[in-house]
């Protein structure tokens, strides 16, 4: 599995997670908490993406 499927996968899984909490309104802290940990997954698969597009 290649970084940016490893990151893909991390954000699904985050993404869920996320969803998982606010459907059984739990904690604003850790649907806050996830939700920043997704920003920065997200921020880093976009980074990676246009990395990977200057070097074609």
């Amino acid at each position: 599995m290649n970084e940016k499927e490893k990151l893909e996968q991390k954000i699904e899984q985050l993404r869920v997670r996320m969803y998982e909490i606010y459907e059984q309104d739990l904690s604003e802290e850790e649907l806050l908490r996830i939700s920043r940990d997704l920003d920065e997954l997200l921020n880093k698969l976009r980074r990676h993406s246009m990395k990977s597009s200057s070097c074609q």
